[in-house]
């Protein structure tokens, strides 16, 4: 396991409005659709739902296929497709897609896409997509059952694979104000949004709901609100210090320090258990006269070492790399640092919040 520390500077810096916070309405949806991938070259699959659906895409061509007889081919594959709408699509624009087999279709490299609606939540049609798919990964198999696969082939995109065909109605053009939600709800980050605007356009054009929203006097009009909204994102803020968090990576031994992490007055000590178990056999040879056999006993060995415990003695105010410095002077593992952090916050001598992922 390797150790990683990662410090997280506490230098000021101001950042553009939009990259901190966002309009509200103003968001992209997620689309899903059901269709089927023709043209494939014996990778599809035969699943009793892919033969249903092509029974019907024929039947709507006119083609009548008997009862008794049930159409399933190795070149079709049933599959999955989901899109997202960015916010102010307009119909007759494009969007990429991304395809999924869903029945036991070994690749889809190769195939075509027929055309399928795509859905949004209410149920209503918002895009139909159509296209060839790229495939990144392949696979092979050979007659005794081996198989080869690079990265995954029962998955494909289709650039610019969708085309609009309806609009998501937004709250953008409406009312006399926007809200402005920040994507890391802080007070005093909303609060400082808020009199940057108030310094720019005037006092009370600003005010912040709460930790997350900022409401802004806007004109009615589109035009100009556009215009106005393009010098509000520009706007250069300087976002509040984070919450103090320590996050620890136990299955990478990667450890993230935020900044003004502080350790109340504590004394650690750590030291480290040996248990070593040998295991040998002594072989007991009969006289060369005797009767005896000859017999081979087990013999157990059992060590233990408990190690020289490291004492470190802390003052008030002592940040977390202090303590991170000192562990290190004495060769301590990944795994003896996590301990350490996670009994000061046990102890209540870490005075931030100590995340596990």
């Amino acid at each position: 396991m390797i150790l990683c520390l990662s410090w997280v500077a506490s230098v000021a810096q101001a950042d553009r409005l939009k990259d901190i916070a966002s309009v509200a309405g103003v968001r992209p949806n997620q689309l899903v659709g059901y269709g089927l991938v023709v043209g494939l070259d014996g990778t599809g699959d035969k699943t009793s739902f892919t033969s249903q659906t092509f029974r019907n895409m024929l039947n709507n061509f006119g083609v009548a296929i008997p009862a008794d007889q049930n159409p399933s081919s190795k070149n079709i594959a049933a599959v999955a497709i989901h899109a997202e709408l960015p916010a102010f699509a307009k119909p007759g624009q494009t969007i990429d897609i991304t395809v999924s087999a869903i029945g036991d279709a070994k690749s889809l490299r190769g195939g075509s896409l027929l055309m399928s609606p795509l859905k949004g939540a209410d149920g209503q049609v918002y895009a139909l997509a159509q296209g060839n798919l790229v495939v990144s990964g392949f696979g092979a198999e050979g007659r005794d059952g081996s198989r080869l696969s690079v990265n995954v082939p029962s998955v494909g995109r289709i650039p610019n694979g969708a085309t609009v065909e309806r609009s998501v109605p937004n709250g953008f053009a409406q009312g006399d104000s926007l809200m402005l939600n920040l994507h890391h709800a802080d007070f005093t980050t909303a609060r400082r949004v808020a009199e940057q605007i108030n310094g720019l356009l005037g006092p009370e054009m600003a005010s912040a709901m709460d930790a997350a929203t900022i409401r802004v006097r806007a004109p009615r009009d589109p035009s100009q609100r556009v215009s106005y909204l393009s010098v509000l994102e520009n706007l250069e803020v300087e976002p509040a210090e984070e919450v103090a968090r320590v996050i620890i990576n136990s299955r990478t031994g990667t450890i993230v320090i935020g900044q003004n992490v502080r350790i109340s007055p504590v004394a650690i000590t750590h030291g480290g258990m040996t248990v070593s178990i040998t295991e040998s056999f002594d072989v007991s040879q009969p006289g060369p006269l005797s009767e005896g056999q000859t017999v081979v006993t087990p013999r157990t060995g059992i060590e233990v070492d408990e190690g020289s415990g490291h004492m470190f003695e802390f003052a008030p105010g002592a940040t977390l790399q202090d303590i991170v410095e000192a562990v290190n002077q004495v060769g301590a593992a990944p795994g003896d640092l996590m301990a350490i952090l996670e009994a000061l916050k046990q102890a209540g001598a870490l005075r931030a919040e100590l995340v596990v992922i």
